[in-house]
This record gives structure tokens, sequence and C-alpha cells, in this order.
């Protein structure tokens, strides 16, 4: 008896041609405008800067493990160590045969960074909250961190992105919140960082989709395990941050200094571990369209079998 031949999966093209170039150019553009907006709220507002100022200076934690950790994480950033890992990326891509990846990994590391001692030096920050401290806006630790980490997501095999993905996200946190601990930065010069490091990766990802624009095949999809704990990550820290952010509001108008400023360090945290994860979700996102498998051949009609 012959069997009837099942009908071929529709190729999923999502995420190849022209179309994903120009997406990831929007993100790019998005992610760009992300740094704008954070630095007119928190560094050109006064209201903003009072809010960041505050965080900053309200995590007085002296937990001895938790200052070990922070100051290990701090010390372990080193523009020695930013260099080993790009060199490594971008020996793994040609390992791997991918030239292009390697030439994008060191793209987005190279402009992340450069991009964010540009904008540190040149850009003013108005004395709005009688502090008369100097820019530090965006932070380069944390673009040193988030750069090193997306260009390993890039370059490494697709079966390890998402766990690579979630470790890096892990470090990331960790030197964002160390800089806003030790009071190197504000909250804010941490989400902008990111925003940067976005913004290139988008740009280093559209130039590896263009050179493979006419490559046709499947697409492949994000880790859904890393995907997930983003969602959920991201969703919990967002209300944290919220209400934290809220509540400082709400007290600025009735009482001030109703909320104490350990309190708003949290909510700036929270901020920030929000826009970690949905950096990483989107760049999860943009790097597994970079995997093309091969598309479903359909059956013959006269394959043969047995009921």
């Amino acid at each position: 008896m012959t069997a009837v031949a099942a009908p071929s999966p529709a190729v999923d093209s999502r995420g190849r041609g022209a179309t994903s170039v120009f997406g990831n150019l929007f993100v790019a553009l998005l992610a760009a405008g992300g740094v704008a907006a954070a630095y007119y709220v928190c560094v050109l507002t006064t209201i903003g800067q009072k809010a960041d100022t505050l965080a900053m200076r309200g995590a007085d934690v002296s937990h001895p493990r938790f200052v070990e950790v922070m100051q290990r994480a701090l010390n372990g950033t080193t523009l020695v160590s930013l260099v080993a890992i790009c060199v490594a990326a971008a020996l793994i891509g040609f390992v791997r045969r991918r030239k292009d990846l390697a030439i994008a990994a060191a793209l987005l590391v190279l402009g992340a960074n450069a991009s964010t001692r540009l904008l540190k030096t040149y850009l003013e920050r108005p004395d709005l909250d009688g502090t008369g401290m100097p820019n530090s806006f965006p932070s380069g630790h944390t673009t040193a961190a988030a750069s090193v980490a997306f260009a390993l997501i890039l370059v490494l095999p697709y079966a390890i992105r998402g766990t690579v993905a979630m470790i890096g996200a892990a470090y990331t946190t960790t030197i964002a919140v160390a800089t806003v601990w030790a009071e190197w930065h504000r909250p804010s010069d941490t989400v902008a960082a990111l925003f940067v490091v976005l913004a290139w990766s988008a740009l280093a990802s559209a130039v590896v989709r263009l050179g493979r624009v006419r490559i046709t095949g499947v697409t492949a999809r994000p880790n859904r395990i890393a995907m997930w704990i983003f969602g959920v990550v991201g969703a919990l820290s967002a209300v944290a941050a919220v209400v934290g952010f809220s509540a400082l509001a709400l007290g600025e108008h009735l009482t001030p200094d109703l909320v104490s400023g350990r309190y708003v360090f949290a909510a700036g945290i929270a901020a920030v571990t929000t826009v970690v994860a949905a950096t990483f979700a989107i760049w999860v996102r943009l790097a597994a369209g970079d995997r093309p498998t091969p598309a479903p051949q359909p059956e013959s009609p006269f394959a043969g079998g047995t009921p």
C-alpha cells in the first residue's frame, strides 16, 4: 500500500532577504533613540538628574561578600581583558569559516566602545541637581562588558548561543550594578551603554545579512529557554522599577525625603536589569536569524511504505 506523501512545510524565510537588513537597521535606530531619550530625561531635566544621583548615592551596602564580588567584577573588566576577548571572538569566526561574523564582532565592539568614549567626552551635563559632578554618560565598563558578550553570542555556534547569552547577561548586570554601587556611574549611564551596544550590534548584524541576502533556507528560531528567562526577569524587574520610581515621584510631591536612597537605588538597579534583559533578548533574536538551516525537501510522491 502506497503511503500518501505529507505536504512539505513552508519555508520560513523571515529574517532573510532585504527585509531583514532594514529590520536590523530599524532596531539600530530605535536603540540610538533610547540613548538620546536617556540623555534627555536623566541628564537634561532636573527631576531626572536628582533621581539618577539619588539612586547612585543610595548604594550603602556593606555586606562583605557583596563588596568582594563587586570589586572583583570591576577589577576584571580591563582593556587587556577586552582586547583578549575580542581577539578570541575574531579567531572563533575565522575557525568557523565565517569571516563576516568575525568582522561584524570587531565592528560592534570597536564601534560601541569608541562611541561611548566620544559621548562621555563631548556631551554636556548641566548642574541641575546641585552636585557639580562631571558627565559620566554613558558607562564605559558596561559598554565593554555588554559588547564582548554580544560579540561572543554572534560568533559562537548556534547551539550554545542561548547559554552564552544568559551568562553574558548575568555578567553585564553585575558590572552595571558594580559601577553604580561604586558611585562611578548613575543608572542612566549603564542603560545608555546597553543601548549603544545594541545599536552597533544591530548595525553589524545588518552588514552580515546584507552579505548573505541571497542565501535561502529556514531561519532558525532563538533559544526558547533564554528568551523565556529574559522575558520573566525583564517583566518582574520592570514592575519593580515602575513601582520604585512612582513612589519617588509621589514622595517628591507630598513629603520630600520620604523615600530612602537605598530604595531608589533598588529601583535604579531594577531599571538596569530590565534593559539588560530586553537588549540581550533582542540580540539573541537578531543573532539567531543569521543561521540558515537547510530547507525541507518535499517527499517524493512515489515513495512507498507499509501501513
